[in-house]
């Protein structure tokens, strides 16, 4: 059995009232979704408490994991420019950082690529992707081809930064997944989301995502996910095992 890690979750949004009451918040998701594999999580909420910086001392831990917002990258904020900030810190300083979905953007942002709204408009309900070069050590064999797994965005990584390369990818999402060298990736899906999670979102956001969409992206709820591979590509990542 591997050593237990500390691992910070930056906290970057909030699961709406109406879905967390019957599906959990995100620090209940990443938990349900992590501690299985030996991760103990400890939340930081960006908006309201700001950036961790004392990275050597209270605040050091055995890696970090960026969660999804309603927030876009680039808006005008402090606090998303404190995260941009703390990215950085950890990518010189080679510390194991995981982004999900806004933290995916925010992380290439922070990194020298751009984001944007898609104009292929909403990504929702259960998408398929598709591992492309480099496949990284910590990608389990044999991986599940399409990666199935809950997507729920409007923005996209429209630029890669120099340094990343593209490791998972959709027709509808390009850069659907980013690896930093040996101590940074990223997902645009939701790995920690479960239909159920997509059901209460898609329900709520029904006026304004449109019937039409809505209905589409509810009759791919009932597709398997694989969501459980994802997580164990991160609890790898972040347990040292790169294999790069």
């Amino acid at each position: 059995m591997p050593e237990r890690l500390r691992v910070g979750l930056l906290l970057a949004g909030y699961m709406p009232d109406e879905v967390a009451r019957d599906n959990g918040t995100y620090p209940e998701l990443f938990t349900a979704m992590l501690e299985p594999f030996g991760i103990d999580l400890l939340t930081y909420d960006l908006q309201n408490d700001g950036a961790p910086t004392d990275l050597d001392g209270a605040d050091r831990h055995d890696g970090w994991v960026i969660s999804g917002s309603a927030n876009s990258a680039y808006e005008d904020a402090q606090w998303i420019r404190d995260l941009e900030d703390l990215c950085r810190r950890l990518l010189d300083r080679k510390v194991p950082l995981v982004g999900i979905c806004f933290g995916h953007q925010v992380l290439a942002q922070a990194a020298g690529g751009q984001v944007q709204r898609a104009d292929v408009g909403w990504g929702i309900g259960v998408h398929d992707y598709h591992l492309t070069g480099p496949r990284p050590g910590w990608v389990s064999e044999p991986a599940p081809d399409p990666v199935r797994v809950v997507a729920s965005h409007q923005d996209q990584v429209v630029e890669v930064p120099d340094g990343a390369e593209v490791f998972l990818t959709s027709e509808f999402c390009p850069n659907a997944g980013l690896v930093y060298g040996t101590n940074a990736f990223s997902v645009q899906p939701h790995p920690e989301f479960t239909t159920g999670v997509s059901a209460g979102l898609l329900a709520l956001r029904r006026d304004r995502i449109g019937a039409e969409l809505t209905d589409e992206a509810a009759t791919t709820l009932s597709h398997e996910l694989d969501s459980p591979a994802v997580a164990a590509w991160i609890a790898a990542f972040l347990h040292g095992r790169t294999g790069l």
